[in-house]
């Protein structure tokens, strides 16, 4: 049964690293449902409350870090809400439209989109947009595959110490 336990654990953490690339899987909420496995399975006590304290400002942060990298990115490379918004809407349907691929192309299209037809902006201006949400989409999933690394470092040391 620990065997079957571990395996469901190491799962749930791999389905997380998997939401990364694949934004419809609520990828911080595997990292949760491992650490509550574990609870279930072996035992609450050693996840004391610092535990889950730190747990859920880690998953605060994975939050507000998707959300930054991506407005800040669009921004930076002077796009308006317009790409930010069909950013978005790439990243959400892209890779069902061009799998493995659109989760890539997917916003950089959306943004481009978003800003030459909405914001009506010049098409040099909105491929700079496309790219600046492509430059967010990969911070943020660098961004986002540290901490997540670091909230699977905090579990295992409390786990074992």
């Amino acid at each position: 049964m620990e065997i079957l336990a571990w395996l469901l654990i190491i799962i749930c953490f791999i389905i997380a690293f998997a939401g990364l690339l694949y934004p419809v899987i609520p990828s911080v909420l595997f990292l949760l449902f491992g650490f509550i496995l574990y609870g279930l399975f072996f035992s609450f006590a050693e996840l004391s409350w610092w535990f889950w304290l730190i747990e859920i400002l880690f998953v605060v942060l994975l939050f507000m870090t998707d959300a930054l990298a991506n407005l800040v990115s669009v921004k930076k490379f002077g796009g308006t809400k317009a790409g930010l918004w069909g950013s978005t809407i790439g990243l959400l349907i892209g890779p069902f439209i061009i799998p493995y691929l659109g989760i890539i192309i997917g916003p950089f299209i959306g943004a481009v989109l978003g800003e030459f037809i909405v914001a009506r902006s010049d098409f040099p201006q909105a491929v700079r947009a496309g790219i600046g949400s492509l430059v967010g989409f990969l911070t943020s999933v660098i961004t986002k595959s540290i901490l997540q690394l670091v909230m699977i470092l905090i579990f295992i040391i409390a786990i074992v110490f």
